[in-house]
């Protein structure tokens, strides 16, 4: 596997990481990130919530009709039971699931950890975009299976652990598509495995630059989004 964009490591050159500044402390009454404050949410007052629903208002499925059957999806049109009582026809697109894996190059305690990053070739958006390794879930596969399957098959790469981060629903709104989401460390990277249909260049940034490359739009996919914020802020505490 060719790895493009390798920087040198920060500690042998000295340099500080150009980590991304950290958001102004809150003011006081103002509510800090650990959820310390006197202040109240003005909650009672959201707009347009006329019904109280709770996690366990899912609904009913009175009938379903499956009016398409992919190769990868499914298109069902549903009538269901909403909470208030009423009746709804929606069109969802049944998934299998997914996993995607972040690819911590470096050690985790070192000063600018590198991330394996993936630039591959999307139609559905327009182009190249920037990833993290993912793919679809086989029949009777795990998650942490399916991502270390496309940890190899991606960018050539095995991982000593995989943790599993979160996982998420990618657009509820008209999918159930989740996609499970993990940590790699302990890399050793060898040779690629592309499938006939992917089109995909390895690439080595440092977490500083990924946390740049969000914030200035570079990086677009939700997932590789999610996952990487989550390792950011919950496991390199950035």
């Amino acid at each position: 596997m060719t790895v493009h964009g390798s920087p040198s490591h920060p500690e042998s050159s000295g340099r500080e990481p150009r980590y991304l500044p950290r958001s102004p402390q809150p003011a006081a009454g103002e509510m800090d990130h650990d959820g310390n404050s006197e202040a109240t949410c003005p909650h009672d007052r959201a707009a347009g919530r006329t019904t109280p629903m709770n996690s366990q208002d899912s609904g009913s499925r009175v009938s379903s009709d499956r009016v398409y059957d992919g190769r990868m999806v499914k298109v069902d049109v549903d009538v269901v039971k909403a909470p208030d009582g009423s009746e709804l026809r929606l069109e969802m697109v049944r998934h299998p699931g997914a996993a995607a894996v972040v690819p911590l190059l470096s050690d985790p305690g070192a000063q600018d950890p590198c991330i394996l990053l993936i630039r591959q070739y999307r139609y559905a958006a327009d182009g190249v975009i920037w990833e993290i390794p993912a793919g679809v879930l086989e029949p009777g596969e795990a998650p942490i299976d399916c991502a270390r399957r496309e940890l190899l098959e991606e960018v050539g790469a095995t991982a000593r652990e995989l943790s599993h981060l979160t996982t998420i629903y990618t657009t509820p709104g008209f999918t159930d598509e989740r996609i499970h989401l993990f940590l790699a460390t302990g890399i050793s990277v060898g040779t690629a495995r592309h499938e006939q249909d992917e089109f995909i260049e390895v690439e080595v940034r440092p977490i500083s630059k990924v946390l740049e490359m969000i914030r200035d739009g570079d990086i677009v996919d939700s997932k590789s989004i999610t996952a990487l914020l989550f390792t950011a802020g919950f496991h390199l505490g950035l």
